[in-house]
This record gives C-alpha cells, structure tokens and sequence, in this order.
C-alpha cells in the first residue's frame, strides 16, 4: 500500500474517504485530517490570550507499566501498543512528556471521538451555572420535537449521566439498522444505493422504542449526547460550536481553534465529532485539576467539578453496560465523566479507537492521549491505558 493522501490525486490503495475513514490504517491520516472529509463548524480560540504551558521534561526511562501479556513494558512500547498518535502528560501544570506519531503535530487537531461527550458535560454545567440551561427539566421543554419517542419524560439529568431509558444498539461493528442510519444522518457514513438525504434532528424521531424507565441503569447511547446539544442550542440561542468558543476554547487560553463535525444542516455531532489538538485537550483537564479556574476567571463551576467526582450512581454504573468491561473496579459515570474511585480518583473520558483524557486532580496529573486503534473497542488496550495512567502518575509523584 502507498502511503496515505501522499500525492494529487492519491493512489486509490492510498485514498482516505468518507466510506473509509475510521478504518484502519486509513484512520492514521484521517484521525487528524477530519475536516477535509466531513463537513464541519469552526471552534474559534483567542491567539492572544494562550495559557502558556512551560516544559519541564521528565525522563520516562525507568517507567514500567503492565503490559498486554502483563510483562513490565516501557513508555515506547506502550505508545506502540496502543497505536498513539499524539500524548501529552502534564504534572503541576508543566509538560513533562509530549510525543506525537502517523504524521500528527502539537498543531494538528484529532478527533476525540467520545471524549467530545466529557466536553459537552463541561459546557452544560457551564450554561447551567449561568442560569442558562436547567438541567432537572424535561428534555421536551426545551425540544418538543421528541415529545413523541421514547425520549418523552426524560430529563436533561437523564441525558448527561446515560440514564435515559432508549432503545438503542451501540454496536459499532455491524453493518445496518439504527447505528448505521445515526451515521448517515451524521454525515459520517455515506448514503448507500437508494438512501435519502437524512439528517440528525430527524434521526431522533425514529427512537420510539424504550428499554425501561428513564433514570435506572447507566445506558450508553451516543444520541443522548447529540440531543443535549440540541437542548443547549435551544436554551441558549447560540450554535454549539460557538458555545464552545465562548465558554471554554477562549477562556481557558486554546493554542489553536478547534472544530466539530456537523449534518448536512449544520447539526453538531456532541457524541464524538470534536477535534481539538492534544495540548489543548490537557488544557482542558488543567482547568479540573484547578478547580476549574485559570488566573482569576472561573471558567468551569468548581461546584459542577465536584458533583461529577462525588455524585456518580454506583448502582446504576454496575447495572449498566460497561461494568463488564472494567470488573471490580470502582468507577460511576457523572455529567459524560467517568469517575474511578480509588486511592487517588480519577476523572476520566474514554473515546472508540483509543482517545483518552485522565485527570488525577489530587496529584496534579493529566494524561491527553489520541490514538488510531484499528479497531473501535479493545478492551486489552483500553485497560492498558488505564493501567498506564496510574503508573505514570505514580512515576511522577516518585521522581518529583
């Protein structure tokens, strides 16, 4: 095979498309490319007001982690492991480690896939501090539209902790039926032989069928979150995307603008479409180590911080469909934040293809990491990241 999108026009073992984008090894390019192949909304920064990040590098040598046959691996091999395109780790605020890998640069926005729901939980509480965006309300006060599917007599609560009770597959290996048409209507997928012209807003009309009552078991649906932006944009009168920039890209001090995939009506994809660049990703965990604030501005309410560490429903976490995935650890799932309590909690966002954002705010850690995995879930790799986030944050704390 050429090497990707390498000459004009590409070789066609080469090319990246619509229809192959999120497939490995295409995905390599891609991942950080999204915008030259699905529609998009700029997220606007301010050049002149960054949140510098000094570099204070730390030599991971002597870093041992578990590997996947749990034989000590080193920082190289598990970058190599867990197909890492970009990583940085900051201890006390400064770089202590950035790598980047495929052709990514500290420049490059990648996508966040799932994290971009973590993102949006920040928001909310944002909007929600302001008095903008209640978020006890029924999703219908704000958009009537779904009075009339299986979201009706769920809250805007429901929607951030993926407690609604909706009927919906999250299989993202099979090849028709809901999740299919969610990613055409997406703009993610391309139309087959025969398709009409779909969109977002309307897909939710076809959610009908419930799977039990609204605020039980945690219940991952990726629509619930590209809902709740439709919500925000309605209690709001603002684009999501301009949201973004307003409440979190500018004051905590981006590097570079971000973007979001959109519809063909310029519906954001909350669920997964984000694309921001690493640094600016471990800005964003910064902000929780702080309480929120940057300087003297209070960007994300620390009250809001605290409910995601202190208000996960354990039970409901263990009734749901992750608990499987991660056995006898202690983890809730709070405003689109998973939330491991162990000795040192950590707060963290977990994106398909191995994008991940973990926040030791005790210990002053934060580990931004995008990868291009082949494969939408691994459990192996995603538990070795995990893993790997501990035994950074125990590295630091050793040789600081």
């Amino acid at each position: 095979m050429t090497a990707l999108m390498s000459t004009f026009p590409p070789d066609a073992s080469g090319q990246v498309t619509l229809a192959n984008w999120r497939t490995g090894p295409f995905n390599r390019w891609a991942f950080h490319h999204v915008r030259e192949i699905v529609a998009s909304a700029d997220i606007a920064n301010d050049p002149d007001d960054v949140w510098d990040l000094p570099h204070t590098p730390v030599d991971f040598g002597a870093l041992h982690i578990g590997g996947l046959d749990r034989a000590p691996i080193g920082i190289d091999e598990f970058l190599t492991q867990t197909d890492t395109d970009g990583i940085v780790v900051l201890h006390r605020g400064r770089i202590v480690f950035e790598r980047y890998c495929n052709g990514m640069t500290a420049a490059s926005p990648h996508i966040l896939m799932s994290v971009s729901k973590s993102v949006l939980g920040l928001a909310a509480g944002i909007l929600g501090a302001e008095g903008t965006l209640d978020v006890a309300a029924l999703i219908t006060a704000y958009v009537p539209e779904v009075a009339a599917t299986a979201y009706a007599g769920a809250t805007v609560r429901d929607l951030l902790d993926m407690r609604a009770g909706v009927l919906f597959d999250e299989d993202y290996l099979v090849t028709s039926g809901p999740i299919v048409d969610y990613r055409k209507a997406t703009n993610w997928n391309p139309l087959g032989p025969g398709d009409t012209l779909t969109d977002l807003r309307s897909f939710f009309t076809t959610l009908t069928q419930s799977d039990g009552d609204h605020g039980q078991r945690f219940h991952y649906v990726s629509p619930n979150t590209d809902l709740l932006a439709w919500v925000i944009e309605r209690a709001s009168g603002k684009r999501y995307a301009d949201i973004l920039s307003e409440s979190l890209f500018k004051p905590m001090g981006a590097e570079r603008s971000g973007y979001i995939t959109v519809d063909r009506l310029g519906a954001p994809r909350a669920a997964g479409g984000l694309c921001m660049t690493t640094r600016d990703l471990a800005r964003l965990g910064q902000l929780l180590v702080q309480d929120g604030r940057r300087g003297g501005n209070q960007v994300i309410p620390e009250n809001w911080i605290s409910d995601i560490c202190a208000n996960g429903d354990r039970p409901a976490w263990d009734k749901g469909d992750f608990a499987a995935d991660f056995p006898g650890m202690p983890i809730a799932y709070r405003s689109k934040w998973y939330v491991l309590n162990d000795a040192s909690p950590i707060l963290f966002g977990i994106g398909i293809h191995g994008q991940n954002l973990y926040v030791d705010r005790a210990n002053q850690v934060v580990i931004a990491k995008f990868s291009s995995r082949a494969a939408p879930v691994e459990t192996g790799p995603e538990r070795l990241s995990l893993a790997a986030a501990g035994a950074i944050r125990d590295y630091l704390l050793s040789v600081s």
